[in-house]
C-alpha cells in the first residue's frame, strides 16, 4: 500500500541545513500495524507525517494506495487526506468545547452526509471504543485514555484506509495504554486498517506485526516481521 522511493526531506534551522531523510526507500503493505522506532531525530515523525500529506517531500516518491501524493496539489491533498488517513497523536488534540460526541463528529463535516447519519455514525465510533456513555461528557470530564479513545474514534469515523498515530499512548499510564494499544490491534485485525505508529515504547511495539527500525540520517527504514503472532487483544 506504501511505496517511498528516495525520498529526501530537510529543514533550516538558524542557517544550518538538517537532513532528516536521505533518499529513504521503503515498502510498506496494505493491512500491516507497522511500529516506527529509532533515536530522536531519526526522521519518525517526518515520515509519518509525509505519508500521511501533512507535510512535502523535496525530492521522492510517496505512493500511498496507487496514488502519488507527492504530486498532488494542496487541495487534491487535502481531499485524499480526508478519505484516506485518520490521525491520533500523542496530545489528543480533542476540542475542548466540544463534548465526546461533537468531536468525534467533527471529520464527518466535511462529507456529505445529513446530521442523522454524522451522529449516529459518531455514536456508532464512540460505542466500538466503549465510550457510548460517555458521549456528551466533554474533555476535562474524561481521563487521559478516555481522552485518547475518543480521539481514536474520531480518526476511525470517516472508514480511512489508514490510522497514523504519533506517540498515541506517550501521555497514558500503562492500563491506559494497553487499552489503547489493544483498541489499535482490534482495528487491524477486525476492520484491516493500515496502521502506522510512532513510538519509543518497546511493549507498545510489541503489539505491532512488524518494527521500522529509522536510523538518524534517515538513509534507512529497516523493517523487522514479527514471526510470531503479535500480542493477544
Amino acid at each position: 500500500m506504501i511505496r517511498l522511493r528516495g525520498v529526501t526531506k530537510t529543514y533550516t534551522r538558524g542557517g544550518e541545513t538538517l537532513v532528516v531523510l536521505d533518499h529513504l526507500d521503503l515498502d510498506m503493505e496494505e493491512g500491516g500495524f507497522f511500529a516506527l522506532m529509532g533515536p530522536s531525530g531519526s526522521g519518525k515523525t517526518t515520515l509519518l507525517n509525509l505519508i500521511g500529506g501533512l507535510d512535502h517531500c523535496d525530492s521522492g516518491q510517496i505512493i500511498v494506495d496507487g496514488e502519488d501524493i507527492a504530486r498532488m496539489s494542496g487541495p487534491e491533498l487535502a481531499a485524499w487526506r480526508a478519505e484516506t488517513v485518520g490521525f491520533v497523536f500523542q496530545g489528543f488534540n480533542l476540542i475542548p468545547v466540544l463534548t465526546a460526541q461533537e468531536n468525534v463528529e467533527l471529520p464527518l463535516l466535511l462529507t456529505d452526509l445529513s446530521r442523522r447519519e454524522r451522529h449516529e455514525h459518531a455514536r456508532l465510533a464512540l460505542e466500538l471504543v466503549g465510550l457510548d456513555d460517555r458521549r456528551g461528557h466533554r474533555p476535562s470530564q474524561l481521563s487521559g485514555g478516555q481522552e485518547q479513545r475518543v480521539a481514536i474514534a474520531r480518526a476511525f469515523v470517516t472508514d480511512p484506509k489508514m490510522i497514523l498515530a504519533d506517540e498515541p499512548t506517550g501521555d497514558l499510564d500503562r492500563k491506559s495504554a494497553d487499552d489503547v494499544l489493544t483498541l489499535l490491534v482490534r482495528l487491524n485485525r477486525e476492520f484491516g486498517k493500515t496502521i502506522l505508529m510512532v513510538t519509543h515504547d518497546a511493549q507498545a511495539a510489541d503489539r505491532a506485526r512488524a518494527i521500522v527500525h529509522m536510523e538518524k540520517g534517515g538513509t534507512l527504514g529497516r523493517i523487522e516481521r514479527r514471526e510470531r503472532q503479535p500480542a493477544p487483544i
